[in-house]
């Protein structure tokens, strides 16, 4: 089944009219929606119900518009990033289905989900996590009819992270944690990262000891997310298939770190959009639809040889320095302020860099 892939200006905090308008005007119906990617105007933290507010908004343009249940409009994947740190744009990436197909010998874009197994608070950042999540990858690829893991581009996770409560609850059955409760969300989201690269054979399966510290592994297309809302892996993957229909294609590559705009562009090229070698916006010409990126700073306080002050800042957390500083030179890249940063990166690209994907308009 063909996917249709459109991106949308959030305008207020819990504004959905852009989904609604492409709806109405019949460009895909409410029921063909499969799933949302977006970023909210919050401060990405915990406390950031911003993500919460457009979830429900988009949600309800679902259920005012379709025919679907609330139980079965619930379950459609939407992954929220908070915080628009810097230049980047509050915006959505809606991914629709339908019934269209296309040319046995010409690749586009397919989508997959699955859940993992349950994920216990002592499995997180462990061994056991990886292997729950590199089974639940499996899982998504075989939802896509994708076989060959080198067609997959995009692999989005929401996994569970630590509270006070699980960590009790792990207490009470006599077992321990990894981490302290706030470091929860970036060792949840690494250790994900690896279960994704070990699924795809980026890497073998790494030793207990490398998780979270042997930052030389890394999964190209991993995109990862935790929350105090689900206890399992929530998995999107996306890749390319032949026959597939629609129009859209994706690609990925890496910026090797915050500065790496040529990154970018080598995920457009992979993505089928052929641009000369020193590109610029303009070659972009409107075929590309969004580029979804990952970044945090380098743990070594350095960036190209220079000094960098992000992990020094007693006032303004790193994160938001770090999302900043690679959504400007995303927007600078593509022209579009829109573009989807998401920050706790560890085991997702290269150290200091980052996974860079792109879905481009072929026809």
């Amino acid at each position: 089944m063909a996917v249709d892939v459109v991106k949308i200006e959030i305008k207020s905090v819990m504004d959905a009219f852009g989904l609604e308008e492409h709806i109405l005007a019949g460009r895909f119906k409410a029921d063909e929606v499969v799933a949302v990617i977006g970023k909210t105007e919050g401060n990405g933290g915990v406390n950031d119900f911003t993500r919460i507010l457009s979830d429900q908004a988009f949600r309800k343009v679902l259920m005012d518009h379709g025919t679907r249940d609330a139980a079965t409009v619930k379950k459609i994947p939407m992954v929220w990033s908070g915080g628009c740190d810097g230049v980047i744009t509050p915006h959505a990436t809606v991914f629709a289905r339908n019934s269209d197909t296309g040319p046995a010998d010409v690749a586009r874009i397919v989508m997959g989900t699955a859940l993992s197994p349950q994920i216990l608070p002592e499995d997180i950042g462990r061994p056991a996590m990886v292997e729950k999540v590199a089974e639940g990858v499996r899982l998504a690829m075989k939802d896509a009819g994708i076989t060959d893991p080198k067609d997959v581009h995009y692999v989005q996770t929401k996994t569970p992270l630590l509270t006070i409560e699980t960590i009790q609850d792990a207490h009470s059955r006599g077992q321990t944690v990894a981490c302290e409760l706030h470091d929860s969300m970036g060792v949840s989201n690494g250790t994900t990262g690896l279960g994704i690269a070990v699924a795809l054979g980026e890497i073998d399966m790494p030793r207990a000891d490398q998780i979270c510290h042997d930052l030389d592994l890394f999964s190209a297309v991993a995109s990862c997310s935790s929350g105090v809302e689900l206890d399992c892996a929530q998995i999107v993957l996306f890749g390319n298939k032949a026959g597939a229909g629609g129009h859209y294609r994706i690609g990925h590559s890496v910026m090797k770190d915050a500065l790496d705009m040529d990154g970018i562009y080598e995920a457009i090229r992979d993505a089928g959009l052929e641009l000369p070698e020193r590109a610029r916006a303009s070659d972009l010409k409107g075929k590309l639809v969004n580029c979804f990126m990952k970044c945090e700073a380098d743990k070594t306080g350095k960036l190209r040889g220079r000094r960098q002050i992000m992990l020094d800042d007693s006032d303004v957390h790193h994160h938001r320095h770090s999302k900043a500083a690679v959504g400007g030179v995303a927007a600078a890249a593509i022209g579009d302020a829109a573009v989807f940063v998401s920050v706790d990166a560890m085991h997702q690209g290269p150290h200091g860099g980052g996974p860079v994907i792109a879905i481009v308009e072929m026809d």
